[in-house]
């Protein structure tokens, strides 16, 4: 049997820090992740998908929690062939691309800003990674970081679908890349199923919550979108997956994304009960 670690996808999402869970004496960041990282084993860091890294900044995480505590990092949107404001650019990589774009697309960038904005992302994540503190990068990423564990989470059912599954378990497993379970509401186009399956020595799942109402709802913040607090028995019916999934992987990682307010740390603590 594997280790199941528990843990949320945002420790920083303001909903919570004005939630009140936190205790009053936390004041800092650096009081904020202390506290969290004497609750949970496992974060999740949102925010490299908005902007690279910082070194400086990854090595204060090192420094802030427990040797055996884990980050799971997204990749950075341009990375990931998402569009980025040029404003979230590196100033010095900023003032290379033409003013004119408000949305950069990693094709606009010039090969050498290309393998520059990789090697910033590498470097700011390398104190995780030499700290033995970096879980997975969540994306594609095998090519631009071979020494790093790399998670993949589907956004579209057709990657699922009965006829192609197999084939893509197949490949993942091929490239040494962690399948992402998802939990999410289901019968929308952006819907993926709940598929359990194991494809490298990690595993892991998101709980995204099931909002219905706000789940393709335009002009909402995330946290409305995943405004969703989990019953026991919701969180009960994954407990027999996540010990199927752990025998079968050396770890799996379970992460909270419903943050909206405490409602993410409160069904990481119940899951964590029902686990044991």
């Amino acid at each position: 049997m594997g280790r199941i670690k528990v843990g949320i996808s945002s420790w920083t999402e303001p909903t919570l820090v004005k939630s009140g869970w936190y205790p009053p004496t936390a004041t800092t960041a650096e009081d904020r992740l202390r506290y969290y990282a004497s609750k949970f084993p496992i974060v999740e860091i949102d925010s490299t998908f908005y902007a690279i890294p910082n070194e400086k900044t990854a090595q204060l995480w090192v420094e802030r929690t427990p040797k055996d505590f884990t980050f799971n990092a997204k990749a950075y949107a341009l990375l990931t062939q998402h569009p980025a404001p040029a404003a979230r650019l590196p100033k010095d990589l900023r003032e290379k691309v033409s003013d004119s774009k408000s949305n950069l697309y990693f094709k606009d960038l010039a090969p050498k800003e290309k393998e520059s904005l990789w090697d910033r992302f590498r470097a700011g994540l390398q104190p995780l990674q030499d700290a033995g503190k970096l879980g997975a990068i969540v994306e594609d990423l095998r090519e631009w970081l071979p020494d790093f564990k790399i998670a993949i989470e589907f956004r579209q059912a057709l990657w699922l679908k009965d006829e192609r599954r197999q084939r893509v378990f197949e490949f993942l497993k091929g490239q040494g890349l962690g399948y992402v379970v998802v939990d999410e509401p289901q019968g929308f186009g952006s819907s993926v199923p709940p598929v359990v399956a194991v494809t490298a020595p990690l595993g892991m799942v998101r709980f995204h919550g099931q909002n219905r109402e706000n789940w393709e709802k335009k002009g909402i913040s995330t946290a409305e979108k995943f405004r969703y607090l989990y019953q026991p028995s919701e969180l009960k019916t994954w407990v027999p997956r996540l010990r199927d999934m752990a025998a079968q992987a050396g770890e799996v990682h379970a992460v909270m994304n419903n943050c909206y307010a405490d409602y993410a740390v409160r069904n990481a603590a119940d899951l964590s009960e029902l686990l044991q």
